[in-house]
């Protein structure tokens, strides 16, 4: 691989190859300088590179070093420069579908490139065409555009995938996807198209699905979901126009997905477009139904949003949603079907429903929402056949509400023919560009034989074939008993065909048949009714055997009202069992969420486990193959400086055998070699240098004096002139002054009298306004005497109230301070007094106790001297009891501790009353002790 220390020079070498025939060497050049990350701060230059890199690719049909080129392209402009991306690839485009074109235009005169168009074939050609068994035509198509076609078709594909993820191209991206679809439109490509539709549904799948991707598209910004929304339409349209109805179909899918991914409807005209091609869809697809309630939302949507929709418009579209409405087969065709296919069929029929912007309860028959009766109800309901026209409106009354048996189709059949004549072109407001009723005529003829056979089953048992034939003119009976067969099938119709004896049954013939059972009691009921209105009897005159009847009447109303009430009750119950079943269903519900949000949860978790565990997996990769080609580079360069010209290390088993490592030291030792040399050549350069200016400056010595002394004397001969000239101007302009002076001399004296008087003037105007300013400054002195007076007055008066308020304070402040302090000294003394009663109460409790041990003493020395005397129990007690005896102060006698113990408990109790100071403050003492 070539490098280069600037890119230009890269350019150059491309040039250079491209004007001596080398485009591929020259492409080559480009490729590796593009893909090699080394010039990615040459913006500018870059871009022409990109310019003639993609000239190249086009000219030598290289999409895939197109495709590598403008990966690595991306890369370097994604986050700096988009515009000069967005410029390259639309040159790509351009380039591409010119040569395409020229390539088609040159086959075109491939065919008329003929010298005399009487002559025959030239034998060449002849024995071309037996060989290969092609035309002309084809072969120059094969050999000429079908090339070009392939790499204009792979050109589309690698802009799509470079754009895919680009928020800043996307504009770019949908440009790109419908010029695709005009591609394909145009040379009638359908492989190609399904295959395009298949690429943008899976770019929006992956878009939705890898949600942490960096420029990744936002489609809830307006902006880019009305790009997808535009591209997805286009789509459509190509679809339709190439009768490609599956993926047409598709791309309505696609259609409602992007509304539903984002929640928001587009504009009415898409959805107008949204809603014609879904008529078209289930038109082709024979699906009738869908058609008609296709039909009836965008005849909603325009009378709703078109005011621009003219009368005529509003008629034909009124009309075809009518007609389409009848054209639906007037059974169902679910009698007998099996569970897993009405399954299928109510699957189906919710799914069309979302697509149509109807919302079905799963849990519900579709059927009873979907139908043509709903629909004819809802059409009659919201006045749609208003704006119907009058023979449209006749045909419906003949199908739906009369009753012709005999002649029904005869009296169809000319509003049929009147059809085509109604079918017109709408205006350009409109999305349907033209209304064709006449294709609604083979679904009418069908629905006529029907109504015929329905009509005459309930008049007729029997019928011969030859006059249902005549009855019916527009089928022969082979297609009348088709359509029959399928009517009895889904129990439409109950006919029987008897060919031998050529008639046509109709019913059934045991009475258990609804017909019977209807007819009969229709008949009872008329009866009764002529009764009555013939001969009507009074109350009075009813017959005997009547009279019980009214007896039965009043207890059969009354179970009647029994039975009602009971069903209400049962009712009730019901609703009652249903609202908990709804409730067990709700909290099913939400617990079913609730796991599903848990497993979402744990799945988003683990995907971007796995996202960021192969994000890290590829920036190894990346970093690995980094490393391998930059130890391939450095190989490179090392046999280049090397000279080798034999084997080279160009796979990778060889770069893995030589590390980068000593590749790298290999390289270094190199550099210094090179560098030691180049100073050591510059070493004696320099003194070659030295050595030359040196004898430069000694030659240049002399011319140089000479020079000077030339310079000198060409100054001074120039300052001589420039002197002279100056005294020459100088007594010019004196004898210029002089005269000036001579002519201004003879206006001084009217000048000094003009000054004089100016003076003079001026002198009065200034005094007075001398005087003015100094009366405003006396003023303004006096003024300012005033405000300083004032000033200081307020100030003093000020000074003097926060004196007396801070002496009141003070004062306050002290007579508190005395206030404690005599309150403390009273409470010292009263805490010494009681101290003082205190001790003199603990004095005489001492006193008294040793009194009394006294005398206890002397009692038993009295008894033990007298041993016979008699003592009182009471005494003998007291004197053999060891403890003392209580007083009221405490238990035990000796040296007053009961009171020590009190005065301890208390001290206790209370530590904050006996041991504080006489400066301290003592809180009151209760009644009791203050009593003590």
């Amino acid at each position: 691989m070539a490098t280069f220390a600037k890119p230009e020079n890269a350019l150059k070498r491309a040039e250079e190859l491209m004007n001596v025939g080398q485009k591929q060497a020259a492409l080559q050049a480009l490729h590796d300088l593009i893909t090699s990350k080394r010039y990615r701060a040459w913006q500018k230059t870059l871009e022409r590179i990109m310019f003639k890199y993609v000239e190249l690719c086009v000219d030598m049909k290289k999409g895939r070093f197109a495709k590598d080129g403008l990966i690595q392209y991306r890369i370097v402009c994604q986050q700096v420069n988009v515009s000069s991306l967005e410029e390259v690839i639309k040159y790509f485009l351009q380039l591409s579908s010119e040569r395409a074109e020229q390539a088609q235009a040159q086959a075109a005169e491939v065919t008329l490139d003929v010298e005399d168009l009487e002559a025959e074939k030239r034998p060449e050609d002849l024995m071309m065409s037996y060989v290969s068994g092609e035309k002309g035509k084809e072969r120059s198509d094969r050999e000429l555009v079908t090339p070009w076609f392939k790499f204009l078709w792979e050109t589309y594909r690698t802009v799509l995938e470079i754009l895919r993820n680009n928020s800043k191209l996307e504009s770019l991206y949908a440009m790109t996807a419908h010029r695709a679809f005009q591609f394909c439109l145009q040379y009638k490509r359908t492989t190609e198209f399904r295959r395009l539709c298949e690429i943008l549904r899976n770019h929006l799948m992956n878009l939705n699905k890898y949600r942490d991707q960096r420029d990744r598209p936002d489609l809830t910004q307006p902006e880019s979901l009305q790009l997808y929304l535009e591209t997805r339409f286009e789509q459509l349209k190509v679809a339709t126009e190439l009768e490609l109805w599956q993926e047409a179909f598709r791309s309505i899918e696609d259609i409602h997905g992007l509304m539903s991914m984002v929640k928001k409807t587009p504009k009415p005209q898409m959805m107008a477009i949204y809603y014609a091609k879904l008529t078209k869809i289930f038109w082709v697809a024979d699906s009738h139904l869908y058609h008609a309630y296709a039909w009836y939302k965008l005849y909603n949507l325009q009378k709703s949003y078109n005011k621009n929709l003219t009368a005529k418009d509003l008629q034909l579209m009124a009309s075809s949603v009518l007609l389409a409405t009848l054209a639906v087969t007037p059974y169902d065709r679910k009698h007998g079907a099996h569970h897993f296919e009405l399954e299928m069929e109510k699957d189906r029929n919710i799914r069309m429903a979302n697509l149509l912007g109807f919302s079905l309860d799963p849990k519900k028959d579709s059927r009873e929402v979907l139908s043509r009766a709903a629909l004819l109800s809802e059409l009659v309901g919201k006045g749609v056949l208003t704006y119907v026209s009058q023979e449209v409106k006749d045909l419906y009354n003949l199908v739906e509400n009369e009753f012709h048996p005999l002649d029904l189709a005869a009296k169809v059949q000319p509003h049929m023919l009147k059809l085509s004549k109604l079918s017109d072109k709408l205006s350009s407001a409109s999305p349907v560009p033209e209304v064709q009723l006449e294709q609604y005529v083979p679904a009418l003829e069908k629905l006529t034989t029907l109504r015929v056979l329905q009509q005459v089953s309930q008049v007729y048992q029997t019928m011969k074939i030859s006059n249902l034939t005549n009855m019916i003119s527009f089928f022969d009976f082979s297609v009348v008993e088709k359509l029959a067969v399928d009517a009895v099938k889904y129990n439409f119709v109950q006919v029987k065909v008897d060919h031998l004896k050529g008639v046509v049954s109709f019913g059934s013939q045991d009475l258990e048949s609804e017909k019977i059972k209807n007819h009969l009691t229709i008949l009872a009921k008329r009866f009764n009714k002529a009764i009555g209105m013939i001969q009507p009897l009074p109350i009075e005159r009813l017959p005997r055997q009547s009279q019980p009847f009214s007896e039965l009447q009043v207890i059969v109303e009354k179970e009647h009202k029994k039975l009602l009430a009971r069903k209400v009750l049962i009712e009730r119950r019901k609703e009652e069992q249903e609202r908990q079943m709804l409730e067990m269903e709700r909290e099913e519900e939400s617990k079913r969420l609730k796991q599903q949000r848990l497993t979402e949860e744990a799945e988003a978790k683990r995907l971007a486990n796995e996202s960021a565990r192969r994000e890290e997996a590829r920036i190894r990769k990346e970093i690995e193959e980094k490393e391998l080609e930059e130890a391939r580079a450095l190989l490179a360069e090392a046999e280049k400086r090397k000279g080798k010209k034999g084997k080279k290390a160009t796979g990778d088993g060889e770069v893995i055998k030589v590390t980068k490592q000593s590749l790298m030291e290999e390289a270094l030792s190199e550099q210094m070699k090179e560098r030691a040399e180049m100073e050591r050549k510059l070493q004696k350069l320099s003194k070659t240098m030295d050595h030359l200016e040196r004898a430069k400056r000694e030659e240049e010595r002399p011319l140089i004096e000479e020079a000077h002394q030339k310079r000198l004397q060409d100054d001074e001969k120039f300052y001589k002139e420039q002197q002279e000239q100056a005294i020459e101007q100088s007594q010019k302009q004196h004898e210029t002054d002089l005269v000036e002076k001579n002519r201004l001399i003879r206006m001084l004296d009217d000048k000094n009298h003009f000054q004089q008087q100016v003076v003079s003037r001026r002198e009065g105007e200034f005094e007075r306004l001398k005087q003015l300013r100094e009366e405003r400054l006396a003023e303004e002195r006096a003024f300012r005497s005033q405000e300083r007076d004032v000033r200081r007055k307020k100030e003093y008066y000020k000074r003097q109230e926060e004196a007396r308020l801070l002496k009141i304070r003070e004062e306050e402040e002290a007579r508190k301070l005395e206030e404690a302090e005599r309150k403390q000294k009273e409470e010292a003394d009263r805490w010494a007094k009681l101290e003082e009663i205190a001790q003199k109460q603990r004095q005489r409790e001492i006193e008294a106790e040793e009194r009394e041990k006294r005398e206890r003493e002397a009692l038993r020395s009295k008894i033990e001297d007298k041993p016979g005397k008699f003592i009182p129990p009471s005494l003998r007690k007291r004197l053999e009891s060891e403890e003392p005896r209580q007083d009221r102060w405490g238990s035990g006698g000796g040296s007053g501790g009961g009171f020590d113990r009190e005065r301890s408990n208390r001290d206790d109790a209370r530590p904050d009353i006996w041991r504080r100071g006489p400066s301290q403050e003592a809180p009151p003492r209760q009644p009791e002790e203050q009593a003590a």
